[in-house]
């Protein structure tokens, strides 16, 4: 997932939540500029302010890759 991705994964959220940017900023106890910068696929937002927002959101990230699925799969 890109970060155009996340942003429009956000932006939809936020509008079928019937929140605004500032209303969703509050929310997660972020700036209404972090809201702005996520949703417009900014590239330098701080992990910890996205995850803010996901989380008022209710939106998950779950890491997955070659590893994890190759530990997932092998027998314990």
């Amino acid at each position: 997932m890109n970060m155009r991705e996340i942003a429009a994964l956000v932006k939809q959220h936020r509008e079928v939540a019937g929140l605004s940017q500032a209303e969703l900023a509050l929310l997660a106890g972020v700036g209404k500029t972090s809201v702005f910068d996520i949703e417009h696929g900014k590239q330098t937002i701080r992990l910890e302010v996205l995850l803010k927002v996901l989380a008022a959101l209710n939106i998950e990230l779950k890491p997955t890759s070659p590893l994890l699925q190759a530990n997932a799969d092998a027998p314990h």
